[in-house]
């Protein structure tokens, strides 16, 4: 633990309440917050990267098996994409946030009070490696039915969620074309159009060509995405 230990033991055993799961080895907890620039600052033997990666595999198989029972007329391709929408950086740092994460990970002091998006997703992925090993698959999968959602559609980056939405309507696939690159080379701005069967839906820019494009297809959503109902 860190230097104020009664009060570190204070804030997991409250976390653990939160979760709704009470470690059998709270080493495993600790590990899951512990971070490489902590451990190595600390001489600390341990860090969470070992559990991140089974995290990351139990994570897969559960959202896998949740789509598969969830969408039992999605092609291979459709659930493939969902589920890579599904655990993108920004969803499990969002969850991390959530539970309190970003506040219980234990940094070095270069990365103290700023823990990134990508350490906070990884702390989720390896929280859920820990649950694996100390309660098994079912308190895994109890931990990731309690996240924090709206419905999966919208959840989707909006180019999944236009491919999707094509897809259903048996429509063609949506592409995207590069219109321009502009702007200096450590500044550059993207413009792309999102096209369908050859037409113009949509344009976007951005400063990737990757964002250009989710700004395309977002704009094209806009057009062809039927409108919520109010409540």
């Amino acid at each position: 633990m860190n230097g104020t230990e009664p009060a570190r033991a204070k804030d997991l055993l409250e976390f653990q309440r939160r979760i709704g799961y009470e470690f059998s080895d709270p080493a495993l907890l600790e590990e899951a917050l512990t971070h490489s620039s902590y451990a190595h600052e600390r001489g600390v033997p341990f860090w969470n990267e070992r559990l991140e990666f089974l995290g990351d595999a139990v994570l897969e198989v559960l959202i896998s098996e949740e789509l598969f029972r969830a969408r039992p007329d999605a092609s291979e391709g459709q659930m493939t994409r969902e589920r890579a929408s599904l655990v993108r950086e920004e969803v499990l740092s969002a969850w991390g946030h959530s539970l309190g994460l970003d506040g219980l990970l234990l940094l070095g002091m270069g990365q103290r009070g700023s823990a990134s998006e990508n350490m906070i997703g990884d702390a989720v992925e390896a929280l859920i490696g820990a649950l694996y090993l100390d309660g098994g698959l079912e308190q895994a999968r109890a931990f990731l039915n309690r996240r924090p959602r709206e419905a999966s559609h919208e959840q989707l980056d909006p180019k999944s969620r236009l491919q999707i939405l094509c897809q259903e309507r048996n429509g063609p696939t949506p592409y995207y074309e590069l219109l321009q690159r502009k702007g200096p080379e450590h500044d550059p701005i993207f413009i792309v159009r999102a096209l369908l069967d050859g037409k113009e839906l949509a344009r976007g820019r951005g400063t990737s060509r990757k964002a250009a494009e989710q700004a395309a297809a977002r704009a094209a959503l806009k057009l062809v995405e039927p409108p919520k109902e109010q409540p």
